[in-house]
């Protein structure tokens, strides 16, 4: 059984609540295209590292700078409604991985495509 600490518990409550936040409440164009891809925050609750993403990276430092905008209209809406005896310290982080994800695929497919246009579609080890 997994036991999640107060710190995941919190984190998760922060997503969902800013996810929400971006959703309904954002009045910034910068950051309708945003989504609130993991929130970690620190064992002493003080410090929130909230990582986002953007439609496929471009928006990237537009977004950056409508949460930098937005960061004390965010930070007093949640605080609200997380009733936390601190808030955490916001820092905004784009979320690269999905880019990286997207770059590994494209070397797959033309890995695949070479391998393809080479006519050695044979597998070595059938040759045995």
């Amino acid at each position: 059984m997994t036991t999640f600490s107060r710190a995941d518990r919190v984190s998760q409550l922060i997503q969902r609540e800013l996810s929400e936040i971006l959703q309904k409440e954002t009045k910034d164009p910068r950051l309708k295209m945003a989504t609130i891809t993991g929130v970690k925050l620190s064992k002493d609750l003080k410090n929130a590292k909230i990582y986002f993403s953007t439609a496929a990276g471009r928006e990237r430092q537009e977004a950056l700078q409508g949460f930098q905008s937005a960061h004390g209209h965010i930070k007093r809406t949640l605080a609200s409604r997380l009733e936390l005896r601190y808030m955490p310290e916001l820092r905004f982080y784009y979320d690269e991985s999905f880019d990286y994800g997207e770059r590994i695929e494209k070397l797959l497919k033309s890995v695949a495509n070479t391998h393809e246009t080479d006519g050695s579609d044979h597998n070595p080890i059938d040759s045995e």
